[in-house]
């Protein structure tokens, strides 16, 4: 046999030895990493859909107050366009008149107005 023979197949299973636990090394951390990713991802899937339910029902909310909000402010708007309001169309005679109408009050503007309108033509 070669003298340096068993110093060869010594070094060679040393070698060997080193590389195989060496590759069982990585296959031991690679698994406890991806045990760990796996975790986290389960952890924020579980955050999102609990966010989710959240978010759907502020939405919802939010569209009935954004439903309420402008019903609102259209009525507020039309009033305000009306010349009516504004003094423009009517003279303070007939804002007068107007106004003793809502309330109820008869007077008498025999002096104001004709007593039979189509006699005016």
């Amino acid at each position: 046999m070669i003298p340096y023979a068993k110093p060869a197949i010594a070094l060679v299973a040393v070698a060997g030895l080193t590389a195989g636990g060496w590759l069982a090394r990585g296959w031991f951390e690679d698994s406890k990493e991806l045990i760990a990713i796996t975790a986290q991802q389960a952890l924020a899937d579980e955050i999102r859909a609990g966010q989710a339910e959240v978010s759907q029902l502020v939405e919802k909310r939010l569209g009935e107050l954004r439903a309420n909000e402008r019903v609102i402010d259209r009525g507020v708007i039309r009033e305000i366009q009306k010349p009516i309001y504004q003094r423009v169309c009517l003279a303070p005679d007939a804002i007068s008149l107007l106004n003793d109408a809502a309330s109820g009050v008869t007077r008498e503007y025999n002096d104001q107005m004709p007593a039979d309108p189509v006699a005016i033509d």
